[in-house]
């Protein structure tokens, strides 16, 4: 039987330009909507939860497990792509750098992580938890939009680009795939709200 993975992307988070933002953490209203995630007809299919060493990703992983009464494991390779170069970034230089970022896979921008590194970090990284893990539902990933648009590529085989970046709503969304064979089964779905058909 094929097993299913759900890539779930953490929502908006306390800014704070004097953390690392590694260590941002959910904001009250987006800690809800994880919540609110809680009610998709899948939840109860999950039987292993895993998420990044970022604080955003901890905190949403914690609120997915607990009520299945499951661990969290969290794995570094699974986290965003490395922007310690830049540091905190306005809004919309923000955005202009991440599409840059995806508009050259093979160059690093400003100093951040290659595409093309972070595609191969973020695979293996779902390859090896997947391979390792000893339970038989679904898995839960709880990660970053940009790893998580560059996963989707992979399963799906697409080429990168952020044509099939996470839709801009704030984080919190996921899509389902599998991994034997790679594809992805759906297209970005909003986790706190009914599934949308796939496009």
């Amino acid at each position: 039987m094929t097993r299913s993975l759900y890539f779930i992307t953490h929502p908006n988070v306390v800014i704070d330009p004097t953390m690392p933002v590694t260590r941002w953490p959910l904001s009250p209203r987006e800690r809800k909507r994880m919540q609110a995630g809680l009610r998709q007809p899948w939840i109860t299919e999950i039987t292993a939860v895993y998420c990044s060493t970022e604080q955003k990703a901890i905190d949403g992983a914690a609120i997915l497990a607990e009520p299945l009464g499951l661990d969290v494991t969290e794995i570094a390779e699974l986290g965003e792509n490395d922007r310690t170069s830049t540091g905190f970034l306005e809004p919309a230089e923000f955005e202009r750098t991440a599409d840059a970022f995806f508009d050259h896979p093979e160059q690093s921008v400003r100093g951040w992580e290659r595409v093309v590194d972070a595609q191969t970090r973020v695979v293996a990284a779902v390859h090896a938890l997947a391979s390792d893990d000893n339970t038989r539902g679904a898995i839960a990933i709880v990660a970053h939009g940009a790893v998580g648009a560059l996963l989707y590529c992979a399963m799906s085989g697409q080429p990168i680009s952020r044509q099939w970046d996470q839709p801009p709503t704030g984080g919190g969304n996921y899509f389902r795939f599998t991994i034997d064979p790679p594809r992805a089964e759906t297209g970005w779905q909003p986790f706190d709200l009914p599934a949308k058909a796939d496009r």
